[in-house]
């Protein structure tokens, strides 16, 4: 624990303020003639990257000391001593000491690639000892939006030495939200149907024609998530005719601001006593549907299953709502839900746009 939560440098570096920038500056400051945007990136990055780390750290220094002595949780802090390492005050010169960092960059991005997952474990395990959860969220939709930062900041300096027609690092110029949401719904038929033996389909409406300068890596999160959701309600309210389930319907809308995706069920809605707690971190229904006699058999075993990928299976942690909510936040946009009791479920994401008017979001 000492070595992780008392180094002199994360100290220094929590007391300086982080200097977030704008999908519209990383955009156009992401293109040189002669390459130099590559070290500015990597200057930036190294100067920016520990001070957000360190700020982390200090996050987790807030905790009660019990939670933060969890082994869970301390794999979660572990590789975040690693960039003071390799560098110290030594700054980025040569095309040879960015290549480096890159690899640095790499190896952080491994490193944390179970933040999420192990986060959900290592607090799961000390539920005992946290008397109101609902103080905790604070600490989890910074910890979780920061982590999505820097990731977000990493990979687009990472893919700024890639040549991909229609990107610039990370972002889209010229997105489809309706590829990008068949992508996604693929995805989830396919563990639907491992799951439950089918899966409903799926309609896409609206302005599926809309293409835009856009940051698919966080919709790569939020996506998977609410069609899985989605989904699995379809299927548990129609455990008895399992082959004769209704469509889903996702709806696209976009505007001069944001970018809006309505997902809509038939899966029955959400219990009124429930409605409240769904975007609780920790809080799921995966318990309460295990329990039905019908999941008896394959189904079993596939319930018991715990959320190990960035997708993972068709519930978990109680992380995945949650975890949307605090992302499309960040963002600049909103995750709403109105729950028809008895038919279904409708959920907003709202994004706002990176080029749109008025004041865009910060990374």
């Amino acid at each position: 624990v000492t070595s992780f939560y008392h180094q002199p440098a994360i100290d220094v570096a929590a007391e300086k303020p982080s200097v977030r920038l704008t999908p519209t500056t990383m955009l156009y400051s992401g293109r040189s003639q002669d390459g130099s945007h590559i070290l500015k990136s990597a200057r930036y990055l190294q100067q920016e990257l520990p001070v957000r780390i360190a700020h982390r750290i200090k996050g987790f220094r807030s905790l009660p000391f019990i939670i933060g002595c969890n082994p869970t949780i301390l794999h979660v802090v572990r590789p975040w001593g690693g960039p003071w390492r390799p560098w110290g005050d030594t700054q980025i010169q040569a095309r040879g000491d960015e290549a480096r960092y890159c690899a640095l960059l790499r190896q952080l991005l491994e490193d944390h690639k179970d933040v999420v997952t192990l986060l959900a474990e290592g607090l799961r395990e000390c539920r005992r000892h946290i008397q109101d959860e609902r103080l905790l969220r604070p600490f989890l939709d910074k910890t979780l939006t920061s982590r999505l930062g820097m990731r977000m900041l990493a990979a687009h300096h990472l893919a700024l030495h890639e040549d991909k027609p229609d990107f610039v690092g990370i972002i889209c110029t010229r997105l489809s939200p309706k590829k990008l949401i068949e992508k996604w719904v693929d995805f989830a038929r396919r563990l639907c149907e491992h799951q439950y033996g089918n899966a409903p389909r799926v309609r896409i409406n609206g302005h599926v024609a809309a293409r835009f300068p856009f940051i698919p890596l966080p919709l790569d999160y939020v996506l998977p998530e609410l069609l899985k959701n989605a989904m699995r309600a379809t299927m548990e309210s129609h455990l008895d005719t399992p082959y004769n389930v209704p469509d889903i319907v996702v709806t696209i809308a976009n505007n001069d601001i944001d970018l809006v995706i309505r997902i809509s069920d038939r899966g029955g809605g959400i219990p009124h006593d429930l409605l409240d707690k769904v975007t609780e971190y920790h809080f799921s229904t995966a318990e309460a549907s295990a329990q039905d006699p019908r999941l008896g058999g394959p189904f079993r075993n596939l319930l018991d299953l715990s959320n190990s990928g960035q997708a993972g299976p068709m519930h978990g942690f109680g992380f995945g709502l949650p975890t949307s909510r605090a992302y499309a936040e960040y963002l600049g946009g909103s995750l709403c839900l109105q729950s028809l009791q008895g038919v279904g479920t409708d959920v907003y994401l709202r994004l706002r746009h990176i080029d749109g008017k008025g004041e865009s979001f910060r990374i």
